[in-house]
């Protein structure tokens, strides 16, 4: 019974994360970041203002908190390759199997909320440098790791920084047709390929670096 209570209450937890998190972006995409308040996001979700910041601990991370973890994902890509995956084919890899499963993180989701998400933080300088700075936290954390494990930090930093933009053009390429109408499968479709035209380049550059032993 306790377990199952246990169960009830993890599950009370995620809905009202959830409905707080729905309820900012719904709010910030009709009125602005600037012009929300927390009280307002508050008590459209009906809960309390400081709920609200038990689960977020501030209004930027009522946006970025549910997906602040995928600016580590090159990172943990690395980190958990197998023996024998150099870091470019890990990255290359994880990459391709976001694009397979219609990740929202890269831009390959058709779901309307997604791409209101994006549309808030384009729209509010505070929150493009807030994405800036942890896309620098997530190249920053695969450079130390590249480092750590080929004991040259200036490398790594030249690796990280090569993984990081490329991901981060395929992306913005995502977004950039679907901004211009293509439908979610037409920009999917040829995702992969393009993908691997960029992983190849790199591959090219750092053949045989940081291959895992």
């Amino acid at each position: 019974m306790a377990a199952e209570a246990m169960g009830l209450r993890e599950r009370k937890k995620r809905q009202t994360a959830l409905r707080i998190y729905r309820t900012a972006i719904a709010l910030f995409a009709e009125k602005g970041f600037d012009a929300v308040s927390v009280q307002e996001i508050a008590d459209d979700a009906e809960v309390s203002k400081m709920t609200v910041f038990n689960y977020f601990g501030s209004k930027e991370d009522l946006v970025f908190k549910p997906m602040v973890e995928h600016f580590s994902d090159a990172a943990r890509a690395v980190r958990d390759r197998a023996c024998g995956e150099s870091a470019v084919d890990a990255v290359r890899r994880q990459f391709l199997e976001m694009v397979e499963g219609r990740d929202p993180s890269v831009g390959l989701h058709g779901e309307p909320f997604a791409r209101r998400i994006r549309e808030v933080i384009m729209k509010t300088p505070e929150l493009m440098e807030r994405a800036y700075v942890e896309s620098e936290k997530g190249a920053r954390q695969l450079a130390d790791q590249l480092a750590q494990e080929t004991g040259d930090a200036t490398l790594a930093l030249i690796a990280a920084a090569t993984l990081t933009a490329a991901r981060n053009a395929l992306v913005e390429e995502h977004h950039r047709r679907l901004d211009g109408g293509e439908a979610v499968d037409e920009v999917a479709a040829d995702a992969a390929e393009r993908a691997h035209r960029a992983f190849d380049l790199i591959a090219a550059g750092l053949n045989g670096y940081a291959v895992k032993a």
